[in-house]
């Protein structure tokens, strides 16, 4: 066993949490009508459940919709002042502090993270709802004043509606909070469809909705499937949009579903972030934001930085610093204050990251750390892995891998790092190391990718928007902008005075 390993604690009283889950829909706490259920094991404690929620069937999901759409249609909430749903909404962000380590605790052993990742990741979420609480009272539309002195244009800016939204399972938590406060903020009503691998902090961000004050049929959550409850959900024609992340292959599915009825659709989706590091890079700092970036989360995070680009010349004594890291990193129990990388989120997940780097192998890249699975009787935990060696045309430099699997390529120019770094059929991150902030933000302008960092990697704050370009998406969430997704604007046409007869 590798010295790094922290093996599951089978006798940990946390693992005892039996939590069952209700799915909400118009304010209620319902279970499926077929009474079907579907149990969680956490992947990082074999054999133990930690959660059972409902599965649902297309008429569950039907109600849900038809609840939103009320709630939308003749509810208080699209027609209350911004200050008041502002007011709401600030009382879930306080009510998330209060249960941020029940919340941590239920994402960690449901998703595989570590517990001090999923702690901090609660405490990011309130500050979420936050933001797109201040936010909701400040939206506006325009006006148009110099369009001549008998004619006034107005700007009107209205919610789109009844958005459903459907999200993946690295991170629920967070990527529900990074969509559901934008559209209610917005005067939407929302219908969230969560993994089914991790669905209870999802039910339990709108149980605190509730709790805070949030009226019925604004936010309900509905548990189960892809087929059939996420598909119902993107083509009941009570939804005006669909917001979905996740896959660049279900994401083009819903895609045409949604063009088929004309909905708006917001998309978040793969990625193959790429890391470069210039010779003038600060080589610890560096070395570090790479191994955070790549195995965060277990590499299960579609931001991951995935691709190392280096430059010749450093590439020796950054590899160096770099494989000092990754032997040492814990990774294992995600109930160990010190684990850094907890499990995989699925048999079947582990089984495919164990593939992509057989095909490393295969094709001829240097396999220089890991690619192996570890302690697979307790959980579903995969070394830390590094490739050198690796050519552009090579399978692990241009799939998604999802696992904490490291491509490293070399360069000479800074032309030749963004060429490289834009051969890609993603573009939803990027970050560049160095020490020349003209080189290093010349060479983002360049980039093709709609989240980046200079000199830090998977760094985020509500006030900056995300989203990607080319197949890692449409749309911008957070900050001002995301407020626009979830919004329609309407000109308005007024004439001061009586207008001149058409027909005399």
């Amino acid at each position: 066993m590798l010295s790094n390993f922290i093996a599951p604690d089978s006798s940990d009283p946390r693992l005892d949490i039996k939590s069952g889950y209700r799915m909400l829909v118009d304010g209620k706490s319902v279970d499926a009508a077929s009474g079907r259920t579907i149990d969680r094991v956490s992947p990082g404690h074999a054999g133990v459940v930690v959660g059972t929620w409902p599965e649902a069937s297309a008429d569950d999901v039907r109600a849900a919709v038809a609840a939103a759409r009320r709630a939308f249609d003749t509810g208080p909430w699209p027609r209350m002042s911004g200050a008041e749903r502002s007011r709401l909404m600030f009382k879930v962000a306080d009510l998330i502090l209060v249960h941020q380590e029940e919340l941590a605790l239920a994402e960690s052993l449901e998703v595989g993270k570590p517990i001090n990742q999923a702690r901090g990741e609660i405490g990011f979420c309130a500050d979420l709802w936050s933001y797109a609480a201040g936010q909701a009272r400040a939206l506006e539309g325009q006006s148009h004043n110099n369009i001549g002195d008998d004619r006034l244009g107005l700007v009107l800016r209205e919610a789109v509606g009844v958005v459903g939204i459907i999200t993946p399972w690295n991170f629920p938590f967070i990527i529900a909070s990074e969509r559901v406060p934008w559209a209610i903020g917005a005067g939407c009503t929302v219908v969230l469809k969560p993994s089914e691998f991790t669905s209870g902090t999802s039910i339990r961000m709108a149980e605190l909705a509730r709790e805070a004050g949030i009226p019925d049929g604004v936010f309900n959550v509905v548990t189960g499937y892809g087929d059939p409850a996420g598909q119902v959900l993107a083509e009941d024609p009570g939804v005006d949009m669909v917001a979905f992340t996740g896959s660049v292959r279900v994401g083009t599915k819903l895609g045409e579903i949604a063009a088929r009825s004309v909905k708006r659709v917001g998309l978040e989706l793969g990625g193959k972030g790429p890391q470069i590091v210039f010779a003038d890079a600060d080589l610890d700092a560096a070395a570090d934001g790479i191994a955070y970036g790549v195995y965060h989360n277990a590499g299960q995070c579609c931001i991951s930085g995935s691709r190392l680009l280096v430059q010749e010349g450093i590439r020796d004594a950054l590899m160096e610093r770099l494989l000092d890291i990754s032997r040492k990193v814990t990774f294992g129990d995600p109930l160990n204050e010190r684990t850094r990388i907890g499990a995989m989120i699925s048999e079947a997940h582990a089984a495919k990251v164990h593939s992509y780097v057989e095909a490393g192998i295969a094709s001829g890249a240097e396999l220089l750390l890991g690619g192996e699975r570890v302690g697979r009787e307790a959980g579903l935990y995969y070394a830390p892995t590094v490739f050198a060696g690796v050519t552009p045309d090579m399978t692990i430099a241009r799939e998604e891998i999802f696992g904490p699997v490291l491509s490293t390529l070399t360069f000479k120019t800074a032309d030749e790092a963004v060429a490289m770094a834009n051969a890609s059929e993603f573009g939803l991150s990027a970050s560049v190391w160095s020490s020349n902030l003209e080189n290093a933000l010349q060479s983002i302008r360049r980039i093709r990718a709609g989240r980046c960092w200079i000199n830090s990697v998977i760094d985020g704050t509500p006030e900056l928007p995300i989203g990607g370009y080319k197949k890692s998406g449409l749309g911008r969430e957070l900050g001002r902008y995301g407020f626009d997704e979830y919004s329609q604007f309407k000109g308005v046409h007024v004439t001061l005075g009586r207008p001149a007869p058409w027909f005399a």
